[in-house]
């Protein structure tokens, strides 16, 4: 189900147009996003969407769930992390999983910049983590305007997500990320070799793991000691005790590379403010459905709905298609 939602083709007709705008989230470091805006964009919540790991904007589950969430009244914000979709250019730093301001700026600045009063953000994979980690380390600081945040395959402890991707079973997906991410930091070094000298890094050509990929260059090049300091200081599982806004989350026991395992952690179903679907089958970020139409990617739908549950703005959420497709046992409560 991982593969097939991966190549799945993924035309989105409905979806309006984008208009690309730039946020600066500390100076000299830019992150691009692709916006797009409903008429009279203050009378309707707004849906900031984030990616997985070496995915971008225009990532399948991105312009999906974008589509589903503009016919549903939303304004929608496609947001690239830094280094992501052609924006290499726009800072000197890397991306990583620890870069949670990065969507608190964003948000932030939709607020207090543009006026929108109501913000949800939704993240998968590694941004399900960062949207996790945003809302715990707001904690009861959250501002009113942040409606819900919501999760898709998170990868909420990312020392067992390094560990699962290593299992030999997995060996076509951590190839996959191994060779991007190398590929990607080489083309980095390029525009900043003054910053990046591979050559003098020990250890990068015999990098063949997402493990070692952290220790060898997240590490070195963001603050951290190793890839286990990392993996410690930036899982949102540290802090989702203090997560104060509504959330979901929404995963699979099928995962091949985020265990199920963190889910349990008590502090999850201590939460009022948490709710976590956890379906048996639907891989890393895909869930395709035996339905038709709009509950194909199942998860996509969730989001959607979940966000039109939270939000007060009745003029800005429309009576979609979407409404007839929901069945009342399935609804995030």
């Amino acid at each position: 189900m991982t593969i097939a939602a991966n190549f799945w083709p993924r035309a989105v007709p409905r979806l309006g147009k984008s208009v690309s705008r730039l946020f600066e989230i500390e100076p000299g470091t830019q992150v691009r996003g692709e916006c797009h805006w409903q008429q009279n964009p203050r009378e309707h919540p707004t849906l900031v969407l984030l990616h997985g790991l070496e995915g971008s904007c225009e990532s399948n589950y991105m312009r999906g769930t974008a589509e589903k969430a503009w016919v549903a009244g939303f304004n929608v914000v496609r947001l690239n992390q830094r280094n992501c979709g052609g924006t290499e250019h726009l800072t000197s730093t890397l991306y990583h999983s620890g870069l949670s301001c990065d969507i608190h700026a964003v948000a932030l600045e939709l607020i207090e910049r543009d006026g929108l009063p109501e913000i949800f953000t939704a993240g998968f994979s590694m941004g399900g983590n960062l949207v996790l980690k945003m809302a715990g380390g707001m904690g009861a600081s959250a501002p009113a305007e942040l409606r819900a945040v919501i999760a898709v395959a998170p990868a909420l402890d990312l020392a067992s997500c390094a560990d699962a991707l290593a299992a030999p079973r997995n060996f076509v997906y951590e190839h996959h990320f191994v060779i991007r991410l190398k590929s990607h930091m080489r083309y980095k070094a390029s525009l900043f070799p003054e910053l990046y000298e591979l050559r003098s890094v020990p250890g990068f050509r015999r990098i063949g793991t997402v493990r070692d990929f952290d220790d060898v260059i997240t590490a070195r090049y963001c603050g951290f000691a190793d890839a286990s300091d990392y993996y410690a200081q930036s899982s949102a599982a540290r802090v989702i005790a203090e997560i104060r806004v509504p959330t979901l989350i929404i995963t699979s026991k099928d995962d091949p590379f985020v265990p199920f395992e963190p889910f349990q952690n008590p502090a999850i179903h201590a939460n009022p403010g948490i709710t976590l679907i956890a379906t048996e089958h639907g891989g890393h970020c895909a869930f395709i459905s035996r339905e038709d139409g709009d509950e194909r990617f199942w998860a996509e739908a969730r989001i959607v709905e979940y966000c039109k549950s939270q939000s007060q703005l009745g003029r800005g959420v429309s009576d979609s298609n979407l409404d007839d497709t929901l069945a009342p046992e399935e609804s995030a409560r």
